[in-house]
């Protein structure tokens, strides 16, 4: 020891909490999701860790943090600022990048579409931070940051977003990360093969959860009190716990699993049924195949509740004790996306990419997939009609997608759906039609979906509303399935005063010249015909 020391002070600018911000900080695993919940201390845990990895590598530390909008990285830029200025760094404020005196640097930006991750296609980093990647639909300009990352074999790069529940991107987050393992902590290897020399390549990813309670600065009563009074008991929940099973903004919060799902079950011969499309190429197409339910009482034709039920116990837990006359059930889907064959979620792939068949190649595998329908005295496919997006029987520069696949040999012919998406001048918008057949009576919905249907279940309750128009919902993301729901809703409209309801209400009335013991009210009046331009019940 020298006879003469020099006492060296040090100012602790920031250090990590205990638990999980020191778990992000020390965590090797290439591809991380922290937070998952609110007060958590995600941002602050974000920009701790580029500050480690900063000192550890110097000038070859170099940084990327991006956000949805300009105006979202305002707090976080501020926040860094706090944390940065003391040791030494200088932030330049029209590009919006940090330089630290060892040379390390970290870039601010927004990817305002999809598209603009392709700007940073050549780039090179060891660290890609995702802030908020709840509020991007798709995964695919994530996945493409990813792809800047792990070019200088000296520094080992990383991949850290953060996201809360809710938002447009609440999906194929929780497909991604949650869903493998509710609890977090555990590492998803996923394998890809090397095709020039055939290795196998693992790459990991793992959530970190993150709650209020982890974090000291939040974990107070004046903080929680606050989420309290921000939302309903669901957004609570979600915010404190973290639960991704409450879908936070769903446009069709009468949505439930446990009503609207049933078991997959050979639909009877003489039930009408019916065809809905919704076009796409470089997205995804949607398909559907309906059967109206007939009435209750035509003998031979009623399904028990043993053969449609899902789980057992389905009836008494949620009071749908039978089909209803009238409703309509999903037997039968053809989702066109190129990671939908498999019949499977997929977790590494985006699920908004289209086949890019052509109208003949789509019109022929409509008809391999009704091969086994039953057949009319022409030997054709037994449905009643089929409705289609509007835009395939639009003319350029030659036949529609509509003509086309009327052509020999497919004969499939598209009526032009009614596309109004919301209600205009007191008429039934395209989504209240959905919504009414979601709801039905309250208790028993007006429409099904069998349990093969598994991209109209996994989309239809998440889509959300559109910010600048409430009664719509947000057009971006996977809202094919949706869009062709809603075309098959508005060719068979519902509501749920029935004709005769109104009937039996007008007669029962004392000013309508009727009294008591006048009339008989019996259960003829079901027969009174309804307007419809679909009015049969079955094909005969």
């Amino acid at each position: 020891m020298s006879a003469r020391q020099t006492k060296i002070n040090y100012t602790t600018v920031w250090k990590p909490n205990d638990g999980p911000q020191s778990w992000l900080i020390t965590c090797p695993v290439f591809e991380t999701l922290f937070g998952g919940a609110r007060g958590g201390g995600k941002s602050d845990g974000v920009l701790g860790e580029w500050a480690s990895h900063a000192d550890l590598y110097g000038e070859n530390a170099i940084g990327l943090c991006v956000r949805r909008e300009r105006t979202q990285l305002v707090e976080l830029v501020e926040r860094s600022k706090i944390l940065y200025f003391p040791l030494g760094a200088k932030f330049n404020e029209q590009d919006k990048v940090w330089r630290f005196p060892n040379g390390a640097r970290l870039r601010f930006a927004y990817l305002e579409s999809d598209n603009d991750a392709m700007a940073y296609q050549g780039h090179s980093y060891t660290r890609v931070y995702v802030e908020e990647m709840g509020t991007f639909p798709n995964p695919e300009p994530i996945f493409k940051l990813m792809a800047t990352l792990g070019r200088n074999p000296a520094v080992p790069s990383r991949f850290i977003a953060t996201a809360n529940p809710g938002g447009p991107g609440h999906s194929w987050i929780k497909n991604r990360y949650i869903d493998p393992d509710h609890l977090g902590m555990k590492i998803l290897p996923t394998l890809f093969e090397n095709p020039f020399t055939n290795e196998k390549i693992y790459k990991e990813r793992i959530f970190i959860p993150s709650k209020v309670t982890d974090n000291p600065y939040t974990n107070t009563a004046q903080y929680i009190g606050n989420l309290y009074l921000s939302g309903n008991a669901e957004l609570v929940k979600a915010w404190l716990m973290g639960d991704w099973n409450v879908m936070l903004g769903a446009f069709f919060p009468e949505w439930d699993t446990r009503k609207h799902v049933i078991k997959t079950f050979q639909i009877p011969k003489q039930w009408t049924r019916f065809m809905s499309m919704d076009w796409g190429t470089a997205t995804p197409f949607s398909i559907g195949w309906w059967a109206v339910v007939p009435d209750e009482f035509d003998a031979g034709l009623e399904v028990k509740p043993e053969q449609w039920q899902f789980y057992k116990g389905q009836s008494e837990e949620t009071k749908v004790t039978t089909l209803p006359k009238g409703s309509i059930i999903r037997y039968r889907e053809w989702y066109g996306s190129r990671n939908a064959e498999s019949q499977s979620i997929s977790t590494t792939e985006n699920m908004n990419i289209g086949l890019k068949l052509t109208a003949e190649e789509v019109a022929e595998g409509i008809c391999l997939r009704e091969q086994s329908e039953p057949r009319n005295h022409f030997n054709r496919p037994r449905i009643a009609y089929r409705v289609a997006d509007p835009r395939v029987h639009a003319w350029d520069n030659g036949p529609s997608i509509a003509e086309r696949m009327a052509n020999s040999p497919y004969f499939i012919n598209l009526n032009k759906a009614d596309n109004k998406r919301t209600g205009v001048a007191g008429a039934m918008g395209g989504w209240d039609s959905v919504r009414a057949r979601l709801k039905g009576d309250g208790t028993t919905p007006m429409m099904f979906f069998m349990d093969n249907c598994i991209h109209a279940i996994r989309t239809l309750p998440i889509v959300q509303h559109n910010e600048n128009h409430l009664e719509d919902v947000l057009k971006e993301g996977e809202d094919h399935a949706p869009d062709e729901i809603r075309y098959a809703c508005m060719s068979r409209p519902y509501s749920s005063t029935t004709h005769t309801e109104i009937i039996r209400t007008l007669l029962r009335k004392k000013d309508s010249g009727f009294r008591d013991g006048n009339i008989v009210l019996h259960d003829t009046l079901d027969k009174l015909p309804k307007p419809s331009r679909f009015n049969n019940a079955r094909i005969n």
